[in-house]
């Protein structure tokens, strides 16, 4: 995802400016493509100061992704993580990315730690902060992978849509705008502790991410997609289930 801030085709010179000085959340990925972190990072952590805000300037032309974790380690390098939860629930949703950011590189945080942190923003209302929270933390899960689906499938139970869905999203094999996880593209039954619980999940923000898992595994394990998804279908199918195994099988069909 290379966009930078000057696409904004589209966007009211007013929104624009409310947008930048951090007053209103984005309502499409346009406009979050669109903000000037320079001017926002001013208005919103103005002690950071010009230094900091010159150097998203130069960054300008840098992929969103890789912005989002310089202004983040801007934060870190003059407040330290104490003060990121100070942002959760800033207006700004790209301030509030920030944070995810933030909380995915501070060093030496152990994984149980990482994910404690990250939950608030993982169940944020604003849809672009919790695709932050899962991408801003994707690396540590990477790391200690057995560890983070062990704890992540105790969130498939969670009340709330958005945390079970994270767990899935976190943990998919190629996922979106973030390097693959290679040992579940070579073992996706790896996942199962987090795809199990979700078969059958009333939500199709979850349903959706469930089929796309499969859909990603089907890309180098497709009998085991397959057969997976018979077995689903064969036990007592639901509507549910139907959806995500059509969803997971998209690929594999075509």
């Amino acid at each position: 995802m290379t966009a930078g801030p000057r696409s904004i085709a589209g966007i009211d010179p007013a929104r624009r400016a409310l947008l930048d000085a951090g007053r209103v959340e984005s309502t499409t990925l346009t406009e979050g493509l669109a903000i000037d972190f320079a001017t926002l990072m001013r208005s919103a952590l103005p002690d950071l100061g010009e230094t900091a805000c010159a150097t998203l300037r130069q960054a300008a032309g840098m992929g969103i992704v890789k912005r989002m974790a310089l202004a983040a380690r801007l934060i870190l390098d003059r407040h330290g993580p104490d003060h990121v939860a100070a942002l959760y629930d800033h207006p700004s949703d790209t301030v509030r990315g920030w944070a995810c950011f933030a909380i995915g590189a501070v060093p030496g945080l152990s994984l149980d730690a990482r994910l404690a942190r990250i939950r608030p923003l993982a169940d944020d209302s604003h849809f672009g902060v919790r695709e932050w929270a899962w991408i801003a933390v994707r690396p540590a899960i990477a790391d200690e992978l057995e560890m983070a689906i062990s704890a992540l499938a105790r969130w498939t139970a969670d009340p709330s849509e958005r945390i079970r869905r994270f767990a899935s999203e976190a943990t998919r094999p190629r996922g979106v705008w973030c390097a693959h996880l290679r040992p579940l593209r070579d073992r996706p039954e790896l996942g199962l502790p987090i795809l199990k619980p979700l078969r059958a999940d009333p939500a199709c923000y979850v349903q959706d991410s469930v089929g796309n898992w499969l859909n990603d595994a089907g890309k180098d394990r497709p009998d085991w997609v397959r057969s997976l998804c018979a077995r689903w279908s064969a036990n007592g199918p639901t509507p549910e289930t139907t959806r995500i195994v059509r969803r997971g099988l998209r690929s594999l069909s075509a």
